[in-house]
């Protein structure tokens, strides 16, 4: 298949791409670089274009007649989306109806969606299912949801085949070294616990050790970005004209923020300091999935997610990377 993945140059979308490549298809890359990197564009083209150009996309599509999509075209940042909410609708929700249109126009019928447990707001139970209530709490999961239900009534209206993947705290790095996490700013516990652990920040702050948890601090399910990206590929063979549906992408597992910070401790060998600060507003205790339907419908399971295995292979990014980033490196 030929895939266009729209947002393929960030973090999750360059994985997908070499997931893709491993797996016989082409990623064709649409980014207009905000937050994604070129060098991050390996297995195929790189077109330059933004979410919201209908004509660009409709070039794109023109010219390379894409099979499917796989749109990780977003903005992701919660503290941002509080600040500039009319940016993240039109990126999030009306970047969505554009890219469908441009899918329509040229005949392209499967579309994938990177979607976000930000949809669920503060869940009225854990673990977190489909069906529970969706209920957020920002612009940025506003926008998410929005996406989904412009997604599901498109997909209903014109026989387009639909699957939005609902995950967790993404985190990790390519094995291999090619790939990894770069966000500028970093708002990631694992990168900036080990950007502690590196000496890049004096501290990493823990938002809260009082919640109704074993340790006092908030409990997260982390998944390893190569188990996500291989889901993307899994879901591209399910997506069905006229259906829409959405899987929750997780371990099923919860680690809390001390628990991670001592893991990494122990990886690096580094002495990390964390400072304990008034909790964040909106921070739910306690964020699990139920990612049982994606393994039954596309037999799929996480395979790298250990908490172990998740920051040692972003200790080794972060340790290569900053060494090709050196001088003489």
């Amino acid at each position: 298949m030929r895939v266009l993945v729209t947002g393929g140059a960030g973090y999750i979308g360059s994985h997908t791409c070499k997931a893709l490549a491993a797996a016989g298809h082409t990623p064709i890359v649409y980014d207009n670089l905000r937050t994604g990197h070129a060098w991050a564009v390996k297995w195929g083209p790189l077109e330059h274009g933004d979410i919201n150009d209908l004509a660009g996309l409709s070039d794109v599509m023109r010219r390379h007649r894409p099979d499917a999509v796989i749109n990780f075209a977003a903005l992701a940042y919660v503290g941002e989306s509080v600040a500039r909410p009319d940016f993240y609708y039109q990126t999030n929700a009306a970047g969505m109806i554009t890219l469908m249109q441009a899918m329509r126009l040229h005949d392209v019928g499967a579309l994938v969606l990177s979607s976000s447990c930000a949809t669920y707001g503060i869940p009225a139970r854990i673990p977190i299912a489909e069906d529970t209530p969706q209920g957020p709490i920002n612009p940025y999961g506003r926008s998410k949801r929005m996406a989904e239900e412009i997604m599901s009534d498109v997909c209903f209206a014109y026989g387009l085949g639909g699957i939005a993947l609902r995950y967790f705290n993404a985190a990790g790095a390519d094995s291999d070294g090619e790939l990894g996490e770069e966000h500028h700013p970093e708002t990631h516990l694992i990168p900036l616990v080990l950007q502690a652990a590196a000496g890049l920040r004096p501290h990493i702050s823990i938002f809260g050790n009082d919640y109704d948890t074993p340790d006092g601090t908030c409990i997260r399910d982390y998944i390893h970005v190569a188990d996500l990206a291989s889901a993307h590929v899994a879901a591209l063979s399910k997506c069905r004209s006229g259906e829409f549906s959405a899987y929750n992408l997780g371990t099923g597992r919860g680690s809390s923020i001390a628990e991670v910070i001592t893991c990494a401790r122990t990886i690096t060998g580094k002495a990390i300091v964390a400072q304990p600060e008034a909790r964040r507003l909106g921070d739910p205790p306690v964020l699990v999935a139920d990612a049982s339907l994606a393994r039954k419908t596309f037999g799929w399971s996480p395979v790298h997610s250990d908490l172990e295995n998740v920051i040692k292979d972003a200790w080794a990014w972060m340790t290569i990377h900053r060494a090709r980033a050196a001088p003489g490196g």
